[in-house]
């Protein structure tokens, strides 16, 4: 018998994307599209059927802040996105990413000296990919996108950081100011990058952003060397083609915050330049960076200004954890910095600093900033507003891991009072194992400072803790993420690898709308899909008759039953030879399909994910260069 269509989904809750309430509806699909949709299709025309009655079926969700590029080196079938639901994925973020692949001249190492401490990748895994980064164009790295076997759509952005060190070279791009023949160079290899279909560019100014190599370490990465001129003339070519520009603003400098992304008025510079930033966070430390944020949004979308600029936000509590004093945090912290300048093996190389008395000295002074004494440090803690993103709470930092088996879930601060009563009464000391670790400490752990330090020294990297900096207060965190001046998605997926998990970022949105109905539901598949896919001008996001059928299929009764903290762990990857946090989001999504085929069902990957090319490597939806969809069936347009 010869089928009308290759499978057909049948009884599900449809929402569209467009924010329409949705329907009870049957989808069918032929040649990796959505051949025809409504209700009681005839299920005998399909060779197979996917039953979902009782089930939301919704497009394919976007990931729109990840750093997957690594990742996607490993495991092209991209699992870890994928078993949430997740079918495009925008990489090459922070000004980070591979479009040059490994850059390796004249004794640089650019790809490692920049991913390793900016985004916490360990350096043996940077170092494999680095490997098998072969191309030397923005245009080899599409066609070995292309080549892959894709398990979802990947959206590479041209990385500023890298565009410099390919012009300048690395340590160039990191020691002198750029000449007119650089900007030039750059000008050039980005406009010919939009030619080829890139959807746009990123930058970081972040000022804890530093290389990892010798002599480098305490150089910042190269987008940080780029001037605001540079930026304005790179961004111009954005404006031309209407390409998006991803952003990490100076968050110290607020004059140059300003500056930089009025880049985006459309009034000023002729066309509105599209601009996403990071983050829209409530951040604990800092109250008021919330609030800014939205009144530099109203302004800049204003009819005042004309521009384009969404801030990304978070759907979940900002979740670090610390392996010893290494998190991305700690770099924000100079005198924990120093620690982190060294290699992760480097345990002797951090032991002799703990113990040196001067380094003893700034560590103490920083961590007691602001919480003693009066003045205006004293106050700023006070009200909320300083300026680091790491409060230093001890009530806030939680063990994990590694040390005595009863201090885990424990705070900081009831093992700091028991290790302090101890001092006076060795019976507070509730089993062996913690008597054993608080003989070991020295009489400088008596202070509070003394015994995060005398913690790190003791246990190293094998102490695991964790606090929450940003978006501890539920409320806000939906106010943020149903703003409609943000785009959900600051979920930094691919990066971090021990330190956080937000793979499930897409499911906590859900989670969240579905606690007010379906009508807050059906706007949020919406922001998820149709509408940052718009922003980024790529063809995904939407099951229209014709679309590529990239399709999520969710039990809502699951969904209503997450508990994402409970499905975060870590696990260990043979293929990265290390190990990741990763989330389980088990059985709230029952069905992933990319261009027609099933990843993704009933709790596995199918036969198909990493091994047949599935996904596309998505090109600005105005690239006509060639083909833009994969499999062949997907070739034209």
């Amino acid at each position: 018998m010869t089928h009308l269509w290759d499978r057909v989904i049948v009884g599900g809750l449809v929402f569209d994307g467009t924010g329409a309430p949705p329907a009870v509806e049957d989808i069918a699909i032929k040649d990796g599209r959505i051949a025809a949709r409504g209700p009681d299709l005839d299920r005998t025309q399909a060779e197979t059927v996917i039953e979902a009655h009782g089930e939301w079926v919704m497009p394919g969700l976007l990931d729109i802040h990840t750093h997957l590029d690594l990742e996607v080196e490993f495991d092209p079938a991209l699992r870890e996105v994928v078993r949430h639901g997740t079918t495009t994925v925008l990489m090459s973020n922070c000004s980070l990413g591979l479009a040059y692949g490994n850059q390796r001249r004249n004794g640089e190492d650019p790809l490692v000296d920049c991913f390793a401490r900016v985004e916490n990748m360990p350096k043996p895994v940077l170092r494999k990919v680095a490997e098998r980064a072969s191309w030397t164009t923005s245009a080899g790295y599409f066609s070995h996108l292309d080549d892959l076997p894709l398990g979802c759509n990947v959206i590479p952005l041209i990385p500023h950081s890298m565009l410099r060190a390919q012009v300048m070279g690395l340590n160039g791009s990191v020691s002198r100011t750029a000449g007119e023949a650089d900007l030039r160079g750059m000008e050039e290899l980005l406009e010919q990058a939009m030619t080829e279909g890139y959807a746009g560019f990123s930058t970081d100014s972040l000022p804890f952003h530093f290389l990892s190599e010798d002599p480098n370490r305490r150089v910042k990465i190269p987008s940080q060397f780029g001037q605001y001129k540079e930026l304005k003339r790179l961004t111009a070519i954005l404006r031309r083609n209407d390409r998006i520009w991803q952003a990490t603003p100076p968050k110290d400098k607020p004059l140059a915050v300003f500056r930089n992304f009025l880049l985006t008025s459309g009034r000023l510079h002729g066309r509105p330049l599209k601009v996403t930033a990071v983050a829209a966070l409530d951040v604990a430390a800092n109250r008021s960076l919330k609030k800014l944020a939205m009144i530099l949004s109203h302004l800049f979308n204003s009819p005042l200004l004309s521009g384009h600029f969404r801030f990304q936000a978070l759907a979940a509590p900002f979740k670090v954890f610390w392996d010893g004093p290494i998190n991305p945090l700690a770099e924000e912290v100079p005198a924990l910095r120093e620690l982190n300048e060294l290699d992760l093996e480097d345990v002797d190389g951090r032991k002799a600093l703990m113990r040196d008395t001067a380094f003893q000295a700034r560590f103490s002074k920083m961590w007691m900033t602001g919480k003693t004494g009066f003045g205006p440090a004293r106050l700023k803690r006070m009200m909320k507003m300083e300026s680091l993103a790491f409060d230093r709470d001890f009530e806030q930092m939680i063990f994990h891991s590694g040390g005595p088996e009863i201090w885990t879930g424990e705070s900081f601060q009831q093992v700091f009072d028991r290790y302090r009563a101890w001092r006076v009464d060795p019976a507070f000391a509730r089993t062996h194992e913690e008597q054993g670790v608080f003989e070991r400490l020295p009489d400088t752990a008596a202070t509070e400072a003394g015994f995060v330090l005398a913690l790190f020294e003791e246990l190293d990297l094998g102490l695991r803790w964790w606090t929450v900096s940003a978006n501890r207060d539920p409320e806000t965190i939906r106010e943020l993420i149903n703003h409609p001046l943000t785009l959900p998605g600051f979920n930094d997926s691919g990066a971090h690898i021990t330190n956080m998990a937000f793979y499930d970022g897409n499911l906590r949105a859900l989670k969240l709308a579905q606690e007010e109905g379906l009508e807050r539901v059906a706007s949020q598949i919406r922001r998820l899909t149709r509408e940052p896919a718009d922003f980024l001008g790529v063809k995904a996001g939407r099951i229209e008759i014709g679309d590529c059928a990239d399709v999520t299929v969710v039990n809502p009764e699951a969904l209503a039953r997450y508990d994402s903290e409970a499905g975060s762990r870590f696990i260990w990857r043979e293929d990265y030879g290390h190990e990741q946090m990763v989330n389980r989001s088990d059985g709230v999504v029952t069905t992933v399909l990319v261009a027609g085929e099933p990843v993704y069902a009933q709790g596995d990957f199918t036969p198909a994910a990493g091994r047949t090319p599935l996904g596309r490597a998505l090109r600005h939806e105005s690239w006509s260069g060639g083909r833009q969809n994969k499999p062949e069936a997907l070739a034209a347009e």
